[in-house]
């Protein structure tokens, strides 16, 4: 097929898939007045091909047509820095949110590409190199949806007392298997093509039944996605501007049941290929997480800057310390991700990696700093974030002259400007769309723990200790120089 126009991308998405929201089925995502707006939200990624000014960064020729750059394999730094460019490009286009029906999807494609490779796997390669020229040469869109429900945390998927916990394989087939279980957190799975399915940690030999991977079609048979209310925006574009028009639809997704052919299963019990798949996932999609966190911590910036001049007070000394910090908040975090494609290298399949120790202290240093982040921009800004009249009131004939008249900032800011930024401030920081990325910069792409853990795990301190060992004297053929 190719690339795909925007429509035809909504146009695929109306299927007999199973969708519900609060407690009704939907019938049809690309009209159903929440999920709707997440499906054209993604659209955008489509238009991009289409688009002469990203056009460049988001075409590439994958195997001799053109194709989406999100499905092209890294294989260089170059690789990795017009990647993170892209997800840059298409997060600001999208006004902080991530369209995310590309990116994700081929991460898990790179990670079981490498997979594949570090665990040589005939039958394995053959499936993963149809699903990825299925994917680019189809232009699809695909979740991920990998973090199951987990019960009690405190056990592994073979010692729970509901089976179900962790999704798991009930029947194998001569044909395939079936499986049954939920994943939570799956982003955009109501409207994309297929879901691939990665298992959330390592396993030990009890736990073969619960060692799964596949792809589906979100119009599968026994499988149900329920949609997270929390991306439904009941206020106006005007105390939401960003809130109304994008969003991110995330999904509790359920195997009832589902019957999966063997051409599209990666893993069926291989319990010891589990652990290595799972961080396979997450050292690519923590470089797509941070990159597409660029346009956020800018529009952080940029808002503080904004109030700060709107209320007269940006050459007040605790406002330029606050927006001092929040400039090395950001650009710390820009640097991070560069460093992270340049120190990069390549691994079995000749896939290009970003360098794990990187990726992981950057998404640390924006999970970290993000409420600090806010607490600046609402100090900055002043209580009017929660208290502001709305627009209605503004195009009152009575009452909204006044409200012009009393609500003016520094001289030059009449009051709709600045309510109109405020409301902005607002939506970003304190109503659904602030609390979703406040949320997500704690537990999306993986815990404040698992990344530190990743960090640790990454660091290689045999340099530097051998460095203190000679600092100290301790070594018997440096003991006389420093």
């Amino acid at each position: 097929m190719g690339l795909r126009t925007p429509e035809q991308y909504l146009a695929s998405l109306r299927d007999d898939r199973t969708v519900y929201f609060r407690g009704e089925r939907v019938p049809d995502v690309t009209v159903h007045p929440v999920i709707r707006r997440g499906a054209e939200h993604a659209a955008a990624e489509f238009a991009h091909a289409l688009d002469p000014s990203l056009a460049g960064l988001a075409v590439l020729d994958v195997f001799g047509a053109p194709s989406s750059r999100y499905y092209a394999p890294p294989r260089s730094a170059a690789d990795l820095v017009d990647r993170s460019a892209l997800i840059e490009a298409s997060t600001r286009e999208g006004h902080t949110v991530v369209p995310l029906v590309k990116e994700i999807g081929s991460d898990a494609i790179f990670a079981l590409w490498r997979l594949a490779s570090t665990f040589p796997d005939d039958a394995l390669a053959a499936k993963v190199d149809a699903l990825w020229r299925r994917a680019a040469g189809d232009d699809l869109a695909i979740a991920v949806a990998q973090t199951d429900v987990k019960g009690d945390r405190s056990r592994g998927p073979s010692a729970q007392t509901n089976p179900d916990a962790y999704l798991r394989i009930v029947d194998r087939r001569p044909d395939g298997i079936v499986v049954r279980g939920a994943k939570t957190h799956t982003s955009c799975t109501p409207y994309v093509n297929e879901i691939v399915v990665l298992p959330t940690r390592a396993m030990g030999e009890a736990d073969a039944d619960w060692a799964v991977s596949f792809s589906v079609p979100v119009a599968t048979t026994g499988l149900s996605l329920v949609a997270s209310p929390f991306g439904e925006v009941a206020s106006t574009d005007f105390e939401s501007p960003i809130g109304t028009t994008h969003t991110m639809i995330e999904t509790v997704t359920i195997f009832d049941d589902v019957f999966v052919p063997n051409e599209c299963v990666f893993l069926a019990g291989e319990h010891h290929l589990a652990g290595p798949l799972a961080l396979a996932f997450v050292d690519y999609h923590r470089f797509t997480a941070i990159s597409y966190k660029l346009p956020l911590v800018d529009a952080l910036v940029g808002t503080a800057f904004l109030l700060a001049d709107m209320n007269g007070i940006g050459r007040a000394g605790h406002v330029r310390e606050k927006l001092t910090w929040l400039i090395a908040y950001a650009e710390t975090l820009r640097a991070l991700v560069e460093v992270a494609s340049s120190r990069g290298r390549l691994v079995d399949g000749g896939l290009f990696l970003p360098d794990p120790l990187t990726v992981n202290i950057a998404k640390s240093h924006f999970a970290h700093g993000y409420h600090t982040a806010l607490q600046h921009v609402q100090d900055i800004s002043g209580g009017l974030l929660v208290t502001a009249p709305s627009g209605a009131d503004l195009d009152h004939p009575e009452i909204g002259p006044l409200l012009r008249s009393y609500l003016v900032g520094r001289d030059g800011i009449d009051g709709e400007e600045r309510l109109r930024a405020l409301w902005m401030a607002s939506d970003l920081t304190t109503g659904a769309l602030g609390g979703y990325h406040a949320v997500l910069a704690i537990h999306a792409e993986g815990s404040l723990e698992a990344e530190k853990l990743q960090t640790f795990r990454a660091y290689d301190p045999t340099e530097a200790v051998a460095y203190a060992r000679r600092l100290a004297r301790l070594d018997r053929h440096g003991a006389d120089t420093v």
